[in-house]
């Protein structure tokens, strides 16, 4: 995730750049027909009223309207002078409405903020195997965090309300300000590319929607879902959502955990969150022919990496927890890891992690 140095973006709205482009190509489009319009006019008028050639109308026009003085072309007769002297009220009062409307949409902000909006968007369309944030609560930040604190992970906050917004761009983060359940929002976020969507919304009704919407238009990402009831969790796993939690539920049985066994809860602590873990976990799958239909200890991940492979999910979903050296390797396994940096870094080099994110750059370097 770039730094919040490098962040430095304006609320954003997902149809803020369409609307405030159609109306500065408006302006403009009318600005230029105004003074296109008084060239015509003027041209024609000393054609008509003083017989000069195009050349010449058009010439005594331009200079007329730029108020440069250069003499008359020809000299005028009465009507030609009457109507230069209209022509020239014309051309001051049009200039000088148009030239307001520039230093306004200056003054404003305007213009720097189609520039700015454009650039967002260029950004936001290079994004790439990211992750979308719905929700910017108490939720949504402590996700935000965590995506933070594990390094090179590129992430979206989604948020309705404008304060929120500001609260995230405060904290260095890519926002935009929209409804996530609508499918522009999550367009311009960039949905299509993205792997993953955590539906953090305060309402268990706007998180459904959300899921469906994003199921919808990426049918392979990967959709988490926060619910306040059991009948919510139901309801968000049949909308398609791939994992559903409720911080009721889940914290109720980390306190649990934590007052019965305080010491595994510290352990699995540091290796599952913060940014000064000794240990991480990961997921690897086996795609690789040459590691199918063999056992753990003739793959010998432990000796080549010192990895610790802590269970494997088959592709039926089946887990088996402790794997032996004698446990065979099948496709579509999952070898879930632990290591520390460097030895995951150095399994890293003989298989891929199962989300592609695990790479040298996010794994903090041993000193």
């Amino acid at each position: 995730m770039p730094s919040k140095s490098s962040l430095n973006y304006h609320q954003l709205q997902p149809d803020f750049l369409q609307r405030e482009l159609l109306q500065y190509q408006r302006t403009l489009l009318t600005n230029a027909s105004i003074l296109v319009g008084l060239v015509v006019i003027g041209t024609l008028g000393y054609r008509l009223l003083e017989g000069w050639s195009w050349f010449d109308s058009l010439y005594m026009t331009i200079i007329t309207l730029a108020t440069i003085g250069y003499g008359e072309t020809n000299p005028l007769h009465f009507e030609g002078r009457i109507f230069t002297i209209i022509l020239i009220v014309m051309g001051v009062v049009s200039i000088s409405y148009i030239a307001a409307q520039f230093t306004t949409a200056i003054a404003n902000g305007h213009i720097y903020d189609i520039f700015q909006a454009r650039r967002q968007r260029k950004f936001m369309n290079s994004l790439n195997k990211h992750y979308i944030v719905c929700g910017f609560g108490r939720t949504g930040r402590q996700v935000t965090a965590e995506f933070t604190a594990e390094g090179s992970i590129s992430f979206v906050v989604i948020d309705s309300d404008p304060v929120m917004i500001a609260q995230a761009e405060q904290a260095g983060y890519l926002a935009v300000q929209g409804d996530a359940a609508l499918d522009q929002t999550l367009l311009f976020a960039g949905i299509e590319r993205a792997v993953c969507i955590v539906a953090a919304l305060p309402s268990d009704a706007e998180n459904l929607y959300t899921v469906l919407s994003a199921k919808t238009l990426n049918t392979e990402i990967r959709a988490i879902a926060r619910a306040s009831t059991e009948e919510a969790m139901q309801k968000l796993r049949r909308g398609g959502a791939d994992e559903v939690i409720s911080p009721y539920i889940t914290g109720g049985k980390r306190i649990a955990a934590v007052a019965l066994r305080p010491q595994v809860m510290d352990f699995v602590d540091g290796i599952i969150a913060g940014k000064n873990r000794s240990f991480y976990i990961e997921e690897y799958r086996i795609d690789e022919p040459s590691f199918i239909g063999i056992s753990l200890k003739q793959a010998s991940l432990r000796s080549q990496t010192g990895v610790l492979v802590l269970a494997i999910r088959r592709e039926d979903g089946n887990v088996i927890a402790g794997p032996d050296g004698n446990t065979e390797i099948l496709q579509g396994d999952v070898l879930i890891s632990m290591g520390t940096p460097e030895q995951l870094r150095a399994l890293n080099q003989i298989l891929s992690p199962l989300s592609q994110k695990t790479n040298l750059l996010r794994l903090p370097r041993m000193k």
